[in-house]
């Protein structure tokens, strides 16, 4: 009996083994509910209010002992548990939200608090939340930003920035302008997510630096460095719709000097839904392929050369179930087919001179061959760009000149575009940031552009900078943009053939004169909750302003330069909150009024919500190493562009949103299990509506009877007077669906 009792004493001590206590802080303040766990095993806790932890029962042994908290850099320590307890004591420091490096608003590489342009900058955490197949797709929950479908049969669409219409955000690729005007349409698609370093947004005009386009807003998708990637990645998900997505790449050096990258996209959708009925495939079928590779060289003095190239190809269709490759073109079945092919080449060199000079290049070659129904649309579209940047900093200044040249050339097979359009359009641009003051700074800056179809084009602008501390910022930016448009690269209705285009005049440039005031603040609750407050007000006033008509004539979309004015104004506000235990919170809300006035009547933009909401929640459990994300949006009503009076579908969208969950688990080395639910509430634009295709019954309009004006008659096949459209659509028809990926990574 002696020696069992003994035998227990032993066994008591070694399973009850030691405590690990300690304190977690920042800048003497606690951190409460901060994440406190070993390594490799399933032990852990978190702090109380007043920053204080305890692990209790510890075997004997060595361990690594990680805390971490959302918004604030992990920190760990390798530990040895012998036969008495151990205190560790952390003092955490902040992650680097706010000291994110981004270039867009000025093209130098400034921190995101010192950039006198407000810039928001999305990471690869980011659209990991809510894991998508292209990056039109991951913007859907970026506050003030909207995926807009353009039509319901082939699934095109474009990027809205507060609520102006996609012509006016320039999306750009490593800050070249090289998805512009027809690939606008197509080309946000097939850029690997994976390869994606981070996405900065500027909302506003910055056609001082980036010249046409750039009016509403600019996005810059920056992919990684070679240096910064992993040596091999694959993230492949599948949907309960039938969507298969793959990225994989890997990296390599080549020789002592140079890196190299390689990515590749493939997405798969082959299975035609008819959930609403009309015997139009709810969304159209895809077959794509996306090969993107960078280049990487060192040279002396960390001189910068860099190259990258992409090819896309995309084979996408959409249309009456029954119809086959064998109907292209043809008016038995209706279909509309896209044959995208695209080349693009971009780069960087830094000249070999004492100055800090770069010269920076892009080309692209985009072919397209589609058919909408019987209506051919066959399309080129050569993009060159090159432009030479001189940083040149001097006491109290920091200087930055610029010259540019940019090629277009277009052509299609349209009865408008006689003949290929050419032009090279050269620019001189110029900005100087002042210090006034250690808190106060203002940036002064203006473009010159040449374009001999419609002379001189100057484009000012204007930023100041007031930093009352190290966590807060007010900005206050004003600036013009201006827009040379060509209607068959961006406007889809046009396209379609379903309505007859009516171009009444020699279209001027659109220009706009863009206000913002911007304040962002971050602070720190008594128990340490980190949050950021990112605020703005906005206004911009467009004239010259090309608004495609829908209403004249239903069976027209007439084009004109407004006589008139039209008017973007609105407020913004974006919370970051990192809360306790592994909560981090999104929330985003724009209210907008966006409106055109002609011949003194003022109404609301079409296609445009007047408020819109974001959110994305996630909680990280560490003992578990499971991390949930539940993201959403939810919108405005805004006007729909119906055929006439008789049209019965809703002249206005109701409230609508799309909201998503995730789960991911990372508990398995260089693996992620992830999976989850999008469009929980299966929202789809046919509830509340008749139709959402107009006459899907007869889409060459072989039955529609006309009148000797060319107005339809109300018969009674066709009781409400309406043709053949597409363009009735505001949200994806894509419902409910279940999702499931893994991923590898190897660093």
């Amino acid at each position: 009996m002696k020696y069992l009792i003994i035998f227990f004493c032993i066994t008591s001590i070694t399973v009850n083994g030691q405590d690990i206590t300690g304190h977690v802080a920042f800048e003497n303040l606690p951190l409460a509910y901060a994440n406190v766990y070993l390594k490799g095993t399933r032990q852990g806790t978190t702090t109380n209010e007043d920053g204080s932890y305890n692990l209790k029962n510890i075997k004997p042994g060595s361990y690594t002992i990680i805390i971490s908290y959302t918004g604030f850099k992990s920190e760990s320590k390798d530990i040895s548990i012998a036969n008495e307890d151990v205190v560790i004591n952390f003092n955490l420091e902040t992650s680097a939200d706010l000291d994110e490096v981004v270039v867009t608003g000025t093209l130098k590489a400034v921190s995101r608090l010192d950039s006198p342009v407000p810039v928001e900058v999305y990471s690869p955490a980011f659209l990991k939340k809510n894991p998508t197949p292209n990056i039109f797709e991951s913007l859907q929950n970026v506050n003030g930003v909207r995926p807009q479908i353009n039509c319901s049969v082939c699934n095109t669409g474009d990027i809205h920035i507060n609520g102006l219409e996609g012509p006016y955000t320039l999306v750009l690729i490593d800050g070249m302008p090289i998805v512009s005007g027809l690939s606008t349409v197509y080309g946000l698609s097939g850029i690997p997510n994976s390869l994606i370093e981070q996405v900065e947004i500027v909302k506003g005009p910055a056609s001082s630096l980036y010249g046409s386009e750039a009016v509403g807003g600019l996005i810059n998708i920056i992919t990684k460095r070679p240096e910064n990637a992993p040596l091999f990645f694959a993230d492949s998900f599948v949907s309960g719709w039938g969507e298969w997505n793959l990225d994989v790449g890997f990296k390599a050096k080549i020789g002592s000097k140079t890196d190299v990258l390689l990515g590749v996209n493939y997405f798969n959708y082959n299975n035609p839904i008819d959930n609403n009925n009309d015997n139009f495939t709810d969304l159209a079928l895809q077959n794509r392929i996306s090969v993107f590779q960078k280049w990487n060289f060192e040279r002396k003095k960390n001189r910068v050369f860099s190259l990258a190239g992409r090819f896309f190809y995309e084979d996408r269709w959409g249309g009456e179930m029954q119809w086959n490759p064998s109907y292209r073109g043809g008016d038995e079945v209706y279909g509309e087919s896209i044959y995208t092919s695209r080349y693009e080449l971009l780069g960087t060199y830094q000249l070999p001179v004492a100055e800090k000079m770069m010269l920076q290049f892009s080309y692209t070659d985009h072919d397209q061959n589609s058919v909408y129904g019987n209506t051919p649309y066959l399309a080129k579209q050569r993009i060159g760009f090159t432009q030479l940047i001189w940083d040149k900093p001097l006491k109290g200044h920091d200087l930055l000149f610029g010259l540019a040249a940019r090629y277009n050339y277009y052509n299609d097979s349209t009865p408008a575009t006689t003949t290929a359009d050419e032009i090279v359009i050269p620019s001189l641009f110029v900005q100087d940031e002042m210090i006034l003051h250690r808190k106060h700074s203002l940036l002064l800056g203006a473009r010159y552009d040449y374009d001999k179809r419609h002379g001189s084009i100057f484009t000012p602008r204007l930023a100041y900078r007031f930093k009352p501390s190290d966590q807060a910022i007010i900005r206050l930016n004003a600036g013009t943009g201006f827009r040379v448009v060509n209607l068959f690269t961006e406007e889809h209705a046009a396209l379609t053939g379903s309505r007859d285009v009516v171009i009444t005049e020699n279209l001027n440039p659109e220009q706009s004169v863009n206000f913002n005031l911007n304040y962002l603040q971050q602070f720190y609750s008594k128990k340490g909750m980190l949050f950021t407050l990112d605020a703005s007000a906005w206004y911009t006033h467009f004239s010259n302003l090309i608004a495609p008509d829908y209403e004249t004539n239903p069976n027209q979309i007439i084009y004109s330069n407004l006589e008139g004015k039209a008017e973007s104004k609105g407020v913004s506000v974006n919370l970051d909150a990192n809360l306790a235990s592994g909560i981090k919170v999104l929330l985003g809300a724009t209210l907008q009024d966006v409106t055109t006035t002609h011949n003194n009547v003022t109404q609301r933009q079409i296609l445009t919500e007047n408020f819109t909401g974001t959110w994305g929640i996630s909680y990280k459990n560490y003992k578990y190493q499971t991390t949930i994300d539940y993201t959403g949006n939810i919108y405005g009503p805004m006007r729909l562009p119906l055929l006439g009076d008789l049209d019965p579908r809703l002249p206005e969208s109701p409230v609508w949103s799309i909201q998503n969950i995730q789960f991911t688990f990372d508990g398995l080395k260089n693996f992620e299990i992830y999976g989850g639910v999008k469009n929980l509430l299966n929202w789809t634009p046919n509830k509340g509506n008749p139709f959402i295709i107009a006459r899907a019954h007869d889409p060459f309009d072989k039955d529609v009877a006309y009148d000797n004006n060319g107005d339809v008659l109300v018969t009674p096949d066709n009781p409400y007077g309406l043709t053949f459209d597409p363009t009735y659509i505001y949200a994806p028809n894509q419902g409910r669906r279940l999702f499931l990926g893994l991923r590898y990574v190897l660093n």
